[in-house]
């Protein structure tokens, strides 16, 4: 039971995620779009959702490993459903030209482009964590965004609103998930 409801609050965190993509696509002024796509991971941390960016880096054995390799479908299909309901919807948003270009950058540039976001990513809830303020939140999340850093779920969820399913994607999108995950570790293992 434990890891199904690993599961579905990863789903939720997903859905989050998407909500934050919706409404950075909606949004022609990427200061502000950044700005609001914040409301995906300042409700995630507040409702205590599973969402891989935020929880790798905190990750401390190899006992809690298998809890990514739940987090990671269920934000996917968080994602996948939302990017569906946009679609349903008939949202005037589109992701196909910003994931051309992704998926036309070298994976060694997406790669590194996927560490920084995992550091903003920690900094981000470790900070939140610490002091409740979720300015400390906010502030990495822009950062990553306008930076153009990759975030391994928000690229779900682009990569889903576009259709982009093909080999090419799904290795872009993991060189993604590791970049994150060790961005969240080197300021995880720093000295306290």
């Amino acid at each position: 039971m434990e890891k199904m409801q690993t599961f579905i609050k990863a789903v939720y965190a997903g859905f989050m995620i998407g909500i934050g993509g919706i409404v950075y696509l909606s949004i022609e002024n990427k200061i502000i779009a950044s700005l609001f796509f914040c409301f995906g991971l300042t409700t995630i941390v507040i409702q205590n959702l599973n969402l891989y960016t935020g929880k790798i880096g905190f990750v401390k054995t190899l006992k809690e490993m298998p809890d990514m390799l739940i987090i990671i479908p269920g934000n996917f299909a968080g994602t996948y459903v939302a990017s569906t309901l946009a679609r349903a919807a008939h949202l005037n948003i589109d992701s196909l030209a910003m994931v051309e270009k992704k998926l036309d950058n070298s994976l060694l540039h997406i790669f590194l482009l996927s560490i920084f976001c995992g550091v903003m990513m920690y900094l981000a809830i470790d900070g939140y964590a610490k002091t409740k303020n979720i300015v400390l939140i906010i502030a990495p999340v822009m950062i990553f965004i306008l930076s153009g850093f990759e975030h391994s779920i928000a690229n779900m969820f682009y990569f889903n609103l576009a259709g982009a399913y093909s080999l090419k994607s799904l290795l872009y999108i993991l060189a993604m998930l590791v970049g994150n995950g060790i961005g969240a570790k080197i300021f995880d293992l720093k000295p306290e």
